[in-house]
C-alpha cells in the first residue's frame, strides 16, 4: 500500500547558536521574546514562574524547533522603592539586595530549565544610558511637563514616602494592605495620597501631605498615537493578544489616559539627567520596560538595534501576568512613540490570569504556597512540575495549584498514559528485537493511525502558534493515548510468540511504528519537558534535538540500534499530599522573607 507516511524520512536536527550571534535573518520569522522582568526584592512563587518566564520558555523552545530565528530576553527589575525598603529593613545596601536576589532568581530559573539567551539586570550602565537617552528625546519632543505634586512625607523619617514606603486602605476596593503605587487586590494603580489611613512602612507613623516638584509624562498628549498602535496591532492578522490583555487595555483607554509622574524622591534609581532634578531618580515603571532593550544591548552590543529598531522584520512577544498589562500595552508603546524614533513595538501580548495556591493567594510571609527557594525540596523533578504548571496555565481565568490534582494528573497522564506507552514500545523492542529497529509493513490500520496523528500535529502547531499551551500539551497526550490503544489492540507480545510468519511480521510493524511514535512524541515534548524529551531521544539513540516537521514521519530506519530503555516517570503516592500540605499550607518558616 502506498502512503505519504510509508517513506522513511531523514531527521532534521536543530543547529545550536551562541546567544551572541542571534540576530534577525532576512526571509525568516524573527521572533523576539521578552518575559516580564521579575522584581528583584523577593523570591518568585509558582504563579510568577508560569505567568512569564516558563510560558516564554515553552514558546521559545517551540519557535526554535520550528527553525524560527528567536531571541529570549529577561532579567531582574532592580530599581525602585521595594528594593530600597528591603535594604533598609535588612541593614544592607540596595546593591547587596539586588546581587543576592538576582543570583537567587537565576538559580530558581536554572532549576526549572529556563533557557534565556540573556538574563540581565536593570542596574547596569547600558540601562542608565538608554533610559536617560529615551527620556531626553521624549523631553525634547515636548511630551513631558513639570508640576508640583502632593506627596506623603514622614516627618519622623524626614523622607518623602514614594510608592511602597507607604501602605493603607485601597480607596477603590477597600483592601486593607494596598501599597502606595498599586493595590494588589484590584490591580488599580494608585497615588499614595489616595490611600485611606496611610502609614509609613519604615516607622509606622501617619505621614502628612507635602508638595514636591516632579516630571510628568503627558500620556494624554499621546492618546491618539497609542490608540492607532492598538487598533493596528490588535486587529492585524496573526496578532496574539490574550483576552485579558485586550480587556484591561481597552478599559484604560476608555477611562482616558492621564499624565503620570515619572520621577521619584529616592536614592536608588537612574538619575534624572536635568540639573534642576539631579536629586531625583526615574520612577521604576518608566525605566523597567526599557530594561528589555538594555539587556539585549548587554548581550549583542551595537547589534541590539537589529532587534529593537526593526519593526518590519521582527515580531515582539511579551509574556506577563495581567497586573503588568498596562505597562506593556500603553506606557511602553507611548514612550517609544514619544521618543520620535522607530522601534519594534509589542505585537503579541501574552498575558495570563493568576495561578493561586489551593484556592488562595501565594504568600511568602504566611508560608502559603511553593516558592522558588524551596521548590527543589519537594522531590518532584523539574520536568514534572513544568508539566503540571503548563496544565494549569491560567490562560482564560484564574486557576489553582492543588496537590491532589497534581498527583492525579501525573499518575494518570504522565505515568499511565505517556510514560506507559513509550516504555512499553521501547521495552518490547529491546526484549523482542535486541534493541534493533524492525522492518515495517504499513496496513490500513497504520494509514488511519498516521492520519489521526497528523491531525493531532496540525492542532498542536495551531495551538502553539496561538499561544494556547494547554491545548498543545493535550494533543501530545492524545497521541500517546492513540499509541496505547494501537498497541493494546494489536497485542504484539502475543503475535511475536506465534508460529505464523505473518503474525511475527505484524508484531514487528506494531512495535516498530510504536517506537517511531515515541520518538515523534519526544520532538513535540521538547518545549514542555526538555529533559524527558532528551531521555526518550537517548533511549532511541538519536543524538540531538530535532526540528518539528509539518507532517508525522517515520524517522527510525530498519536496523537502527536503540539504547536500553528505562521508565520515564515514577508514581507519586497519595500519602505525599498530606506531607506537602503540611509544609506549604501556611505558618511555615520561609527563611524570614517577606511577601
Amino acid at each position: 500500500m502506498t502512503t505519504q507516511f510509508q517513506r522513511f524520512s531523514e531527521p532534521n536536527f536543530l543547529q545550536n547558536q551562541q546567544p551572541e550571534s542571534i540576530v534577525p535573518i532576512e526571509g525568516r520569522r524573527n521572533i523576539l521574546v521578552c518575559a516580564a522582568l521579575p522584581y528583584v526584592n523577593n523570591v518568585p512563587h509558582l504563579g510568577n514562574i508560569i505567568g512569564a518566564v516558563l510560558s516564554a520558555d515553552v514558546f521559545v523552545r517551540y519557535c526554535r524547533m520550528r527553525e524560527y530565528q528567536c531571541l529570549y530576553i529577561c532579567g531582574t527589575d532592580e530599581y525602585g522603592t521595594a528594593t530600597e525598603l528591603r535594604a533598609l529593613t535588612e541593614g544592607v545596601s540596595p546593591k547587596e539586595i539586588c546581587d543576592k536576589f538576582h543570583k537567587l532568581h537565576k538559580e530558581v530559573y536554572d532549576w526549572f530549565g529556563i533557557a534565556f539567551d540573556c538574563f540581565g539586570r536593570t542596574s547596569s550602565e547600558h540601562q542608565t544610558e538608554l533610559v536617560q537617552d529615551m527620556f531626553l528625546k521624549i523631553y525634547n519632543n515636548g511630551f513631558t511637563s513639570l508640576d508640583i505634586q502632593k506627596q506623603l512625607h514622614c516627618s519622623n523619617c524626614d523622607k518623602f514616602l514614594a510608592d511602597r514606603f507607604v501602605n493603607g486602605i485601597c480607596p477603590h476596593c477597600k483592601f486593607p494592605d494596598a501599597r502606595g503605587d498599586q493595590c494588589d487586590k484590584c490591580g488599580k494603580l494608585l497615588d499614595g495620597i489616595e490611600l485611606i489611613d496611610p502609614k509609613c512602612l519604615i516607622c509606622g507613623n501617619e505621614p502628612l501631605v507635602r508638595e514636591t516638584e516632579h516630571i510628568f509624562l503627558n500620556l494624554d498628549q499621546l492618546t491618539s498615537k497609542v490608540q492607532n498602535y492598538l487598533d493596528n496591532v490588535i486587529k492585524s492578522p496573526g496578532s496574539h493578544w490574550s483576552t485579558t490583555a485586550i480587556s484591561i487595555t481597552r478599559s484604560w483607554m476608555k477611562t482616558g489616559l492621564e499624565r503620570r509622574s515619572i520621577t521619584r524622591d529616592l536614592k536608588w534609581g537612574i538619575p534624572v539627567p536635568l540639573k534642576q532634578f539631579s536629586s531625583k531618580v526615574f520612577y521604576v515603571w518608566f525605566d523597567a520596560v526599557i530594561g528589555y532593550l538594555s539587556i539585549t544591548k548587554s548581550l549583542l552590543g551595537p547589534k541590539w538595534i537589529n532587534w529593537w529598531k526593526n519593526p518590519d522584520n521582527v515580531e515582539l512577544y511579551n509574556f506577563l501576568g495581567k497586573d503588568n498589562v498596562p505597562f506593556h500595552s500603553i506606557i511602553f508603546p507611548a514612550c517609544l512613540a514619544a521618543s520620535g524614533e522607530i522601534y519594534t513595538n509589542p505585537r503579541h501580548l501574552c498575558a495570563t490570569e493568576y495561578l493561586n495556591y489551593e484556592g488562595q493567594k501565594f504568600s511568602k510571609s504566611r508560608g502559603l504556597g511553593v516558592f522558588g527557594d524551596t521548590v527543589a525540596e519537594i522531590g518532584i523533578p523539574p520536568d514534572v512540575l513544568r508539566f503540571y504548571l503548563i496544565c494549569m496555565r491560567p490562560e482564560g481565568q484564574d486557576t489553582s495549584f492543588c496537590w491532589d490534582d497534581l498527583v492525579l494528573k501525573v499518575n494518570s497522564e504522565l505515568l499511565a498514559n505517556l510514560g506507559n506507552f513509550v516504555n512499553r514500545a521501547l521495552s518490547f523492542l529491546s526484549n523482542f528485537f535486541s534493541g534493533i529497529q524492525p522492518s515495517i509493513e504499513i496496513s490500513q490500520i497504520e494509514e488511519e493511525l498516521f492520519i489521526r496523528i497528523d491531525e493531532d500535529l496540525k492542532e498542536f502547531i495551531c495551538a502553539m502558534e496561538n499561544v494556547r499551551m494547554r491545548d498543545a500539551l493535550h494533543t501530545i497526550l492524545s497521541i500517546s493515548r492513540r499509541g496505547n490503544q494501537y498497541m493494546q489492540a494489536g497485542k504484539p507480545w502475543v503475535l511475536i510468540k506465534s508460529d505464523k510468519k505473518e503474525d511475527n511480521l505484524r508484531a514487528q510493524t506494531i512495535i516498530g511504528v510504536s517506537a517511531n511514535i515515541s520518538l515523534f512524541i519526544s520532538i513535540m515534548l521538547q518545549p514542555f519537558m526538555p529533559t524527558t524529551s532528551a531521555q526518550i531521544r537517548y533511549q532511541c539513540n538519536i543524538p540531538s534535538p530535532m526540528v518539528l516537521p509539518e507532517h508525522f514521519a517515520l524517522f527510525l530506519k530498519t536496523g537502527h540500534k536503540h539504547n536500553k530503555p528505562s521508565p520515564l516517570f515514577t508514581k507519586i503516592e497519595t500519602t505525599k499530599v498530606k506531607e506537602w500540605k503540611a509544609l506549604y499550607d501556611g505558618d511555615q518558616d520561609f527563611k524570614g522573607c517577606n511577601g
